[in-house]
């Protein structure tokens, strides 16, 4: 298997670098590889090079491509984009539209492997690909619960499928064909303009190389509906926020088979708990009595509330650690713990006789005790 380059190596920038510099390294590569700008004997090795270095720019121009590609290398991209979906969206015209007089365009750079190709990347094709279908991306919410016991979910997903009347040809059955005009049937259009010769996809027939006399009823001809399914996702225990489950053949429908569902996991907010990892951590509270002479205080867990014995003598913000208490690895059956931090309650409006037994406790530990109790007196001292 051929090891991928790295794409910031292959158009010689930094990993920090800005859009602008992105462009203007892949300007000045395709200008220098364009396989008709070299002699003959080097047009094989610069289609390679051409391609590769067009690669680098649609991922790292596009955000959301670069941030996978930084976070998961090759893998990362390779996993959720086709061929095709890496270079769709890519703006390459932009970068040479003061070239636009010599075929540089949207038509040519927009989509290298699709509908539009250079000559030199091997043309002569004829007819329209048949694609795979679009991978989508939904969004599933789970509880910490959830987290720990894994959980199934039924997502409603809205979808393109093949027209059930047509197969997705968008013609009506029975219906005559006649021989484009435009293309004489190749179902490709060629344009020379300078060094570079397109090849493109035939706009009347859109690459079919014949006009249908007839288009299906059912879909108005586009060859596929809009529907939307029921979707069973199995989330296993211990995921982590932000994760994406593949749910593979569950995207849109194409001719040459189905895309991937994408399923975004996140992770509601815990009115009690926060999340470390595998491990999860509370705060509970305690009358200062129970810190200072022991005895046990109730604590929750996801599973529900169990006893946690309080030591003598307990500080304030004192961790304690609840093993088994946590969540689950994705990986493993092991679980994390449970982290509970203890807040010490100091007694309000106590009783006189309550104040004079704290003051003796104070004063036997030799502490400074303020002891007047009368309104009058604290005013006195106040105004002294």
């Amino acid at each position: 298997m051929t090891t991928k380059r790295d794409y910031y190596e292959i158009l010689g920038v930094k990993k920090d670098a800005s859009l602008d510099d992105i462009k203007k390294a892949y300007r000045g590569l395709a200008l220098q590889y364009h396989p008709d700008r070299v002699p003959e004997d080097k047009k094989q090795e610069a289609e390679v090079k051409f391609k590769e270095i067009s690669e680098a720019y649609a991922v790292l121009s596009d955000s959301q491509k670069r941030a996978l590609y930084d976070q998961y290398g090759h893998s990362g991209v390779d996993q959720k984009y086709s061929t095709e979906d890496i270079f769709r969206g890519a703006d390459f015209s932009s970068i040479f539209e003061d070239l636009s007089n010599f075929g540089f365009g949207e038509g040519i750079f927009g989509n290298i492997f699709g509908d539009s190709n250079f000559e030199a990347f091997g043309g002569g094709r004829r007819g329209k690909r048949a694609r795979r279908g679009r991978d989508l991306e939904f969004e599933a919410e789970i509880t910490l619960e959830e987290v720990l016991t894994g959980s199934e979910k039924v997502l409603k997903i809205p979808r393109y499928e093949l027209c059930g009347t047509c197969k997705g040809t968008g013609e009506k059955p029975g219906a005559k064909k006649t021989t484009c005009s435009q293309c004489k049937g190749r179902g490709q259009v060629t344009v020379s303009s300078g060094f570079f010769h397109l090849t493109q996809t035939c706009p009347k027939c859109r690459g079919e190389g014949a006009i249908v006399s007839a288009y299906c009823p059912e879909c108005s001809g586009q060859g596929r509906l809009k529907v939307t399914r029921k979707i069973e996702v199995k989330i296993p225990a211990g995921i982590e926020h932000g994760s994406h489950l593949r749910i593979k053949g569950e995207g849109e429908e194409g001719q040459a088979g189905r895309g991937d569902l994408y399923v975004l996991i996140n992770i509601k907010p815990h009115p009690i708990f926060d999340r470390h990892g595998q491990e999860i951590a509370c705060e509970i509270s305690i009358p200062m009595t129970k810190a200072v002479l022991g005895g046990e205080a109730t604590v929750p867990t996801l599973t529900g509330n169990v006893k946690m014995k309080i030591p003598r003598s307990t500080q304030g913000g004192k961790i304690f650690r609840l093993s088994d208490k946590g969540l689950p690895s994705i990986r493993s059956s092991a679980k994390g713990d449970q982290l509970v931090k203890v807040k010490i309650i100091t007694p309000e409006n106590l009783t006189k006789e309550e104040m004079r037994l704290m003051e003796e406790f104070a004063t036997s530990r030799g502490e400074e005790v303020d002891k007047i109790s009368s309104l009058g007196e604290k005013i006195k001292k106040i105004f002294k």
